[in-house]
């Protein structure tokens, strides 16, 4: 690792349970997979309403963070998957779960002009499409521009990699 740069400071977080890779992977499988899950809901099938927040709201909780930051991102990023079910022209608001995502990863203040990169992306999607049937390629091309804004963060953090404790908990 070079000098210049930190450790995930998540990774040096002290865990009652689970280890740090399994709990991160499930997070974000459940963050995804709740957000993209909710999407199937219509006026007729509405057990997505329920199972996608509930799986949302599991993957934030499980992350590997301090306990108050899991549990102050869980309200609003609710509220935000929500939203999408008007369509792509709300998928700007993923600037919410993006946001969050920087606070449970301790990302330093500095890092948090990346949203903008998310924001315009998604002025960028509702520019191009405003019918709920573009509303799957619109998250695929969003979540892509949030994935790359959340590791120019991480660049912007100088994190390196995880310490090599963590690294070989994991195997």
């Amino acid at each position: 690792m070079p000098a210049d740069s930190s450790p995930e400071p998540t990774a040096l977080l002290p865990l009652r349970w689970g280890t740090y890779r399994g709990r991160y992977l499930a997070g974000i499988l459940f963050i995804l997979g709740g957000m993209i899950g909710l999407q199937a809901a219509s006026t007729q099938f509405l057990v997505p309403l329920i199972t996608g927040t509930a799986l949302h709201t599991i993957g934030w909780w499980i992350m590997p963070a301090a306990g108050w930051r899991r549990h102050l991102v869980v309200f609003p990023c609710g509220v935000q998957i929500w939203l999408l079910l008007t369509g792509p022209q709300s998928v700007w608001t993923l600037a919410i779960p993006y946001l969050a995502w920087l606070l449970i990863r301790h990302r330093p203040l500095k890092s948090y002009g990346t949203v903008l990169f998310v924001i315009a992306g998604g002025v960028v999607v509702a520019t191009v499409s405003s019918e709920y049937s573009g509303m799957l390629p619109a998250l695929v091309f969003a979540l892509a521009i949030c994935a790359l804004s959340a590791w120019i963060a991480r660049l912007i953090a100088g994190i390196g990699r995880i310490p090599s404790k963590i690294r070989e908990e994991a195997r």
